[in-house]
């Protein structure tokens, strides 16, 4: 039986316009700036080269990372689904050797998935590093296809749609200011917050990530062009 892509759901949530100001609820619980400190990676593309850093914070996909890098896994891969003001993902290990005809995003590296290591901090902004997934009930990670996020800028009444929405699965969410300027000004995807695991970011390069998610495409989503991966680490 062919398994379920490992996917980051473009259209799980329809979110509508709401007038309501932002009020965060007296029972939520602060939430803590995380000081970014981590380890670099550089991931050079058939369309530039971006650089990402991974977060200290989210240590099992951080290391899982970084052994993938270290064995030249990702090496020679495809950026094989992008969508415009969305995300451009990666790193399905049948992507490289695969024809112009193949249905990617099934892959996976040995080895089991990885615990969901949500936090409250690490948000998805553009040029954040995610891990996609099965829709298993644990919402545990692949264990090797990530995305990085394009996004776009969301108004303040459409994030008090997408809160009151993310409050069903937990009552405490809220976007902190910090997060809505962010979301107001440079953009992302608000509505994958806690859901899927953000483990980095883009530090340099999100033009590059700009020009991949631009790409032609087919009707998968999948470049015409092929484009590749290379990765290192840089610390």
């Amino acid at each position: 039986m062919r398994k379920l892509a490992l996917t980051v759901l473009s259209f799980i949530l329809i979110f509508t316009l709401s007038a309501q100001t932002k009020t965060t609820p007296s029972t939520a619980k602060p939430k803590t700036a995380t000081t970014i400190t981590g380890r670099l990676v550089e991931i050079k593309t058939d369309s530039g080269t971006m650089i990402v850093k991974l977060y200290d914070s989210t240590p099992l996909h951080r290391d899982n990372f970084i052994k993938l890098v270290k064995e030249k896994f990702y090496d020679s891969l495809l950026f094989h689904r992008v969508i415009q003001n969305f995300m451009i993902q990666g790193g399905d290990p049948q992507s490289k050797d695969a024809d112009s005809t193949a249905m990617l995003g099934s892959g996976e590296a040995p080895g089991e998935l990885i615990p969901a290591e949500f936090r409250p901090d690490l948000y998805h902004k553009k040029g954040a590093l995610a891990m996609a997934r099965t829709e298993n009930p644990e919402k545990a990670s692949s264990n090797c296809q990530f995305y990085i996020v394009q996004g776009q800028p969301y108004a303040n009444a459409q994030l008090n749609d997408m809160e009151c929405k993310l409050r069903q699965n937990d009552p405490e969410f809220y976007f902190t200011d910090a997060e809505r300027k962010t979301y107001n000004t440079i953009g992302g995807t608000p509505f994958l917050d806690q859901n899927y695991t953000v483990f980095g970011e883009v530090v340099k390069g999100l033009d590059v990530l700009d020009k991949i998610a631009a790409a032609e495409k087919d009707a998968n989503d999948r470049p015409l062009i092929d484009i590749r991966m290379k990765m290192k680490m840089l610390n």
